[in-house]
This record gives structure tokens, sequence and C-alpha cells, in this order.
């Protein structure tokens, strides 16, 4: 019964993307973004996650880009997006490889966490994955908040102009679907104008989190609107 709801709710999704891609052929969703480039760094928590890059103390570089959802009119609220791209270092002759952590603006205690929330401030939005990894000991959350700069709005031109030179911090946690959030990293942002945006492409599919599995119905509801995404808009 699951897998059927998982696929029917999969296909919706695919049948409200392909409407929209009609239209924006380049991006279904998301369609404007700033591209940002700087650091993570998961601490020596002494918590257990399940997860092997949540719970090793480590440090490297990202690549992420902020964007709206809808593409509102600045000054309008939006559903946040924040895709971060965690580049984990060589190992031996294993070239280096990365992961995809895709969150988006919600609530932050339960049910909230699980529902997309409109905002106008980035600085005060939660941002979360919505639907958990499968770790060793059960599903994972994660999470994350903005540290500092306060006031940044939701407004790419606006976030643009608050932010400048100055970097945006975010704390990192991850939390059982109804558990409490555990502090467990921070991220550290810049601006990159001189970097290319427009085909930073992002997919926590195809590049999973690190350590981390993914549950059958989750991946049955993202994978088709994924890979429609994915295509070029000429493809049929």
């Amino acid at each position: 019964m699951a897998g059927l709801a998982s696929s029917a709710i999969g296909k919706g999704f695919e049948v409200v993307f392909r409407g929209i891609k009609h239209v924006r052929r380049h991006r279904p969703i998301h369609s404007r973004g700033l591209r940002l480039d700087g650091t993570v760094v998961v601490h020596d928590h002494g918590r257990t996650s399940g997860i092997s890059w949540i719970d090793r103390p480590s440090e490297g570089p990202a690549t992420a880009r902020v964007s709206r959802s809808a593409g509102t009119p600045d000054g309008l609220p939006d559903i946040v997006g924040l895709a971060v791209r965690v580049h984990h270092p060589a190992s031996g002759p294993t070239p280096s490889t990365f992961s995809d952590i895709l969150l988006s603006s919600t609530g932050w205690a339960v049910p909230g966490r699980f529902l997309l929330v409109p905002r106008l401030s980035v600085s005060r939005a939660p941002l979360s994955t919505m639907m958990p990894y499968r770790g060793d000991s059960g599903p994972v959350l994660l999470a994350a908040r903005t540290l500092g700069p306060a006031g940044l709005p939701s407004s790419l031109r606006g976030f643009a102009r608050s932010l400048g030179a100055s970097p945006w911090q975010l704390g990192l946690y991850f939390a059982t679907p109804r558990g409490p959030w555990q502090h467990f990293g921070t991220l550290t942002l810049r601006l990159n104008p001189a970097a290319e945006e427009k085909d930073l492409r992002f997919d926590a599919v195809l590049h999973p989190l690190a350590g981390a599995g993914t549950y059958d119905w989750a991946r049955t509801v993202r994978e088709p609107s994924y890979a429609l995404s994915r295509r070029e808009s000429g493809d049929s």
C-alpha cells in the first residue's frame, strides 16, 4: 500500500513538473538563484546519528545555490531553497566525490518540519530536507538555520545586497523525524558573483549523502520529477 501511494505521489509531481517545464524549460522550479562557495565543518559533537558523514569530524569545501522555488516577485514570500554540494577528499587512488543536500524552508517543530513554508526572511527560515535519510539507527532528517548575519531577505537582489562580502553562517542539525534537533556542524558560505550559476545543478538521488541510504518510498516520490528536471529542454 505504501509503495502504491509513493508511486502515485511521484507520478503526480511528475505531471506538475512536466506542465511547469513547458513554461520554464531550463528549470521548472528554483529558476532564479545565487551561487555561493565556502566550507562545511562537522564538529566533534559526541552524538550518534547513524550516518558516517555526520558522526565523524571533518572539514571540506562546499558549493551552494540559494533560490526561490516558485519565483514569485521580490517582496512577496516564497519557499527558500538551499542546495549544498559537500566535496569529499580523495582517498588514495579514488577521485574526490561529493554529496548533494537539498534543503527547503519549513517549520522547525513537528509537524511543521514536514511542511513547506513561504518566507520573507532567509535569516529567520529553518531549512530542512523534509524527507529522511536512512541511517544505521533509523530515519534521519537534516536541517540548517542562519547563525548570522540577521536580516537577510528572501528576495535574491536584497539577499545579495544585504550579505555583500560578509559570510553567511548556518548551523547544521540532525534529528529523528519526531526528535529534537542536534547541532553537529557549521556551514559558511560567501557569494561568488564571478562564478557561473546557470548550469549549476544538484541531485540528491544521483549524489546521496555519504554514509546514508535512501528509503524506497522516498526515492519513488522523488525520482520521476528529478529525472524530468535532468532532461534538456529539447528532450522528449
